[in-house]
C-alpha cells in the first residue's frame, strides 16, 4: 500500500549457479539507474543462502544508505526512520533517500478484511 510502482523481474538463470547475490545485485542495480526511485525494499534472507548480502552489494555499488533487518519504515520529508533489529534489541536510525532496505519478517503485520 502506497507505492507508486512495483517491477517484478524474471530471469532464465538457474538459482544455484548463475544468480548468486552479487549478479542479483548488479541486476537490481541496473535497473535502478534507469529508474527513479526513493526506496528499494528487499528481504533480508532471499536466495544467497541466507549469507544476507544482496542488499548490502547493491547499497554498496550504488554508493547509498542500506537500513537491514528494518522492522518498521517511517518516511519523512528528511529521508526514513527505521526501527531495526540488533543483537541487543531494537535500535532507531535516520537514513537519507534514496536507500536500500533489507526487511525483516515484522515490517508488515497482514490486515485481514472483516466480514
Amino acid at each position: 500500500m502506497g507505492a507508486d510502482s512495483g517491477i517484478h523481474i524474471q530471469t532464465d538463470m538457474s538459482t544455484d549457479q548463475e544468480l548468486q547475490p552479487l549478479a542479483v545485485a548488479k541486476v537490481l542495480k541496473h535497473l535502478m539507474e534507469t529508474q527513479n526511485f526513493d526506496i528499494a525494499l528487499l528481504g533480508k534472507q532471499s536466495i544467497d543462502d541466507d549469507y544476507v548480502q544482496t542488499g548490502q552489494l547493491l547499497a554498496s555499488m550504488m554508493n547509498i544508505p542500506c537500513g537491514t533487518f528494518a522492522s518498521e519504515i517511517l518516511m519523512s520529508a528528511d529521508g526514513a526512520k527505521v526501527m531495526r533489529e540488533v543483537d541487543f534489541g531494537l535500535q532507531q536510525v535516520q537514513i537519507q533517500t534514496p536507500a536500500v532496505f533489507t526487511v525483516d519478517l515484522r515490517l508488515n503485520t497482514p490486515r485481514f478484511a472483516n466480514v
